[in-house]
């Protein structure tokens, strides 16, 4: 792949729409998804579009737009249609990668470049996830992509520089609208620091007209919800608004070094990313110093701000892999031209992680099979594919890497990641295995047809109330028990709550009916989490409670 590379564009696209839309239904529900879908169902079951809620109860932590546009792709492709819950996730990373491509271009003027970053972009672990997967980080830094292009059209046309100003200000707002001031901190401000490191912020004077114009236009597009919310809900706002801003120095807190292994985040780019962080060395070497040193100031920019934040959590990490992956770039571009005249301490460490790389793809039938066994069998076909495909990606990797034409080891690593979402994703269900396994959508028909109301004692699983198909009401509000009025009812009971739920029934009459278990490994194995399974009781009141009691 040449700075000529014809249709670099059509490429990318390809691959991206591989990785991010292939088997989009095949892995399980995971709990920051179904408390997205939940809210998803609850607009279109309860027409909750903003008032929003989850579990029948007020959801304001989150701006409502990307459950909007899941909602929506729910009521075309079917709200059971796991693939569609799925689809604007996917959707939006493929815009990430498809901007980051057309801003890269704009930086260095370079397709090769251009299609080498949007190429690591869309193959790094974080990336593939969060295009793959139904949570929101993914809609706001994809948003703020789409600003931050516009931005940059709107200093380098001046003739349309009003419309590039008013595509900026709905972009920042939609991002806003998908998880608040998130990505404006973490993506774009260390966009400007590193700008103003690098070259300092020109042409502002100039167009301090336009920019207002994003700044209103911003403002307008993020806040209304929020204003409305205020006027319709607010001592609800209020109390979430609290509790969220507790948990922001209080829940997750880690040290402020923890992020700064942020590299691994990119999965099998983790050495290739440490190396092009040797900026002292690389800055003269690559074809576009400043374009680089802004890239690299990019990513250390977001790195220090997000390491001030006491709340912490590895997808938080995702606005550091763009402007990494634009300066992992840099050393793929030095690389394929340089490679045999490379300092050793650069060369050594990418022939060590082609290596790698070799050996995992010629290694994979054995450890696979010495892991899931015979539970591979019902996927044959796809273990199959696998082995194959990973072999031949392996072969041309270490061709590559035999060879010295270090291209044929990239692109064997790009054709890796394409066969693991094509034909390593369906063997999925192997994982999973649990003899125990009972959805909670059998406890739904169970309870329509036997006319029994379900309701939850303490605790709160989105993934188990997703399955069940609506809200299951709570028995335990603020730590106050609330009596039902049915003489007969159902409730699921966690472990933790177990002994409260005996004494709080003691005087009636209590029959378990049933385990339902969404552990995908069975008991005893380590990832089996009482949090995913609940016991089934039906309740029979002997002296009927009408009062609200302790």
């Amino acid at each position: 792949m040449n700075q000529g590379t014809k249709y670099a564009a059509y490429l990318l696209f390809g691959v991206s729409f591989i990785v991010f839309v292939a088997h989009l239904d095949v892995l399980l529900i995971n709990i920051m998804e179904a408390r997205n879908f939940i809210t998803a169902r609850e607009m279109i079951v309860d027409g909750n579009w903003l008032l929003t809620t989850i579990n029948g109860e007020p959801r304001y932590q989150k701006p409502p737009l990307p459950t909007w546009l899941t909602a929506f792709s729910a009521l075309i492709f079917g709200l059971k249609n796991i693939a569609a819950l799925r689809l604007p996730a996917a959707i939006m990373g493929l815009f990430t990668v498809m901007i980051s491509y057309a801003l890269a271009l704009k930086f260095t003027r370079n397709k090769a470049y251009a299609l080498w970053s949007g190429l690591i972009l869309t193959t790094s672990f974080y990336m593939v996830f969060a295009g793959r997967n139904g949570q929101w980080d993914i809609f706001t830094h994809s948003f703020m992509m789409g600003g931050i292009f516009c931005l940059y059209q709107l200093f380098e046309h001046p003739k349309s520089k009003w419309r590039y100003a008013l595509l900026t200000g709905i972009f920042f707002g939609a991002s806003f609208m998908s998880k608040g001031p998130v990505s404006i901190y973490a993506l774009f401000l260390p966009l400007v620091l590193a700008k103003a490191i690098v070259s300092g912020l020109r042409h502002l004077k100039a167009n301090i007209g336009p920019l207002t114009l994003v700044v209103v236009v911003s403002l307008i597009t993020a806040l209304w919800w929020h204003a409305y919310i205020n006027i319709a809900d607010p001592e609800n706002l209020k109390a979430i608004t609290e509790k969220e801003a507790t948990n922001w120095t209080n829940y997750n807190v880690k040290p402020f070094y923890y992020y700064w292994s942020f590299f691994i985040q990119s999965g099998l780019w983790t050495i290739p990313a440490v190396l092009s962080l040797a900026y002292p060395y690389l800055k003269t070497r690559v074809f576009n110093g400043k374009a680089y040193a802004l890239s690299f100031w990019w990513t250390v920019c977001a790195l220090v701000l997000l390491s001030l934040i006491p709340e912490k959590k590895p997808r938080y990490l995702l606005p550091v892999l763009i402007p990494l992956a634009f300066n992992i770039g840099f050393l793929v571009i030095y690389a394929l031209k340089q490679f045999k005249t490379m300092s050793p301490w650069l060369r050594i460490p990418l022939q060590v992680h082609f290596g790698i790389l070799g050996l995992v793809g010629l290694a994979f039938p054995a450890v696979a099979w010495l892991i899931l066994g015979t539970s591979l069998k019902p996927y044959l076909i796809w273990f199959v594919l696998t082995t194959i495909g990973l072999a031949l990606s392996a072969v041309l990797i270490l061709y590559g890497l035999f060879k010295i034409q270090i291209q044929w080891a990239f692109r064997g690593s790009i054709a890796m990641i394409l066969i693991i979402v094509l034909f390593g994703l369906p063997l999925a269900p192997a994982v999973s295995q649990n003899p125990d396994y009972k959805p909670m959508r059998l406890l739904a028909q169970w309870a329509q047809e036997n006319q029994i109301k379900v309701y939850e004692f303490g605790g709160f699983t989105p993934e188990m109330v997703w399955d069940f198909g609506k809200p299951i009401p709570g028995l335990i509000i603020d730590d106050q028990f609330m009596q039902p009025q049915d003489s007969v009812f159902g409730v699921i009971v966690s472990q933790d709550n177990l002994a409260r739920f005996k004494k709080q029934f003691k005087e009636d009459q209590i029959e378990l009916i049933e385990r339902y278990d969404m552990n995908p490994q069975g008991p005893g194995q380590r990832t089996h989490r009482p949090r995913l399974w609940r016991d089934f009781f039906i309740v029979r009141t002997l002296n009927k409670k009408a009062e609200r009691s302790n």
